[in-house]
């Protein structure tokens, strides 16, 4: 059943998100597109009582509880750039306003946005890490909460992976084309 209620908010965040955008551009309603924008986060909540409830009512935490945790510590850490990212296409789209521009592909700016990218990471692995926990130290039996340990490893091992890519951006900076710098 939590698995049902992951895939229902992840397809929650993305409704809310659009119907707060097209509140704000299409139909030219930006207070209340703000208002529905601002409940973005109430997903979040959902599946955090879900998972509670879940492991209050005597679940053995497993896999699915780990994945909860891990979407919630995203979701907090990416969700503000999302939406910032889904209101640029939206002006441009519906409001004239300019085309948003993408992520540096090059240099320095491509590095700066590897290390950026990693503390958004970060940021979701201690959340992550911190909801497992408290999961943890809430159940109190160590054979039930096996499985929310092993995906404290995975959290770190994903932050891991992110500094490794960051770090390559900043010693090996990937360069323009030549072709492109001479024109």
């Amino acid at each position: 059943m939590l698995i049902t209620v992951i895939v229902a908010c992840e397809i929650g965040f993305w409704l809310v998100l659009a119907a707060g955008l097209v509140l704000r551009y299409p139909l030219r309603r930006p207070k209340p597109g703000a208002v529905v924008l601002a409940c973005v986060p109430l997903v979040d909540l959902v599946l955090l009582v879900a998972t509670v409830l879940d492991l209050r009512g005597g679940a053995t935490a497993d896999g699915k509880h780990g994945l909860a945790a891990a979407y919630i510590g995203f979701s907090v850490a990416y969700g503000h750039s999302m939406v910032r990212w889904a209101d640029g296409h939206f002006a441009h789209r519906f409001a004239g306003g300019p085309k948003p521009a993408g992520a540096p592909k090059y240099g320095r700016a491509r590095a700066v946005h590897e290390w950026r990218t990693l503390a958004r990471t970060a940021l979701a692995a201690v959340i992550a890490v911190v909801l497992l926990q408290a999961a943890v130290w809430a159940v109190g039996d160590a054979d039930r909460t096996d499985a929310l340990t092993q995906w404290q490893l995975r959290m770190a091992m994903i932050t891991g992976i992110n500094l490794v890519i960051a770090a390559s951006y900043t010693i090996w900076p990937k360069q323009e084309p030549a072709a492109a710098r001479r024109a």
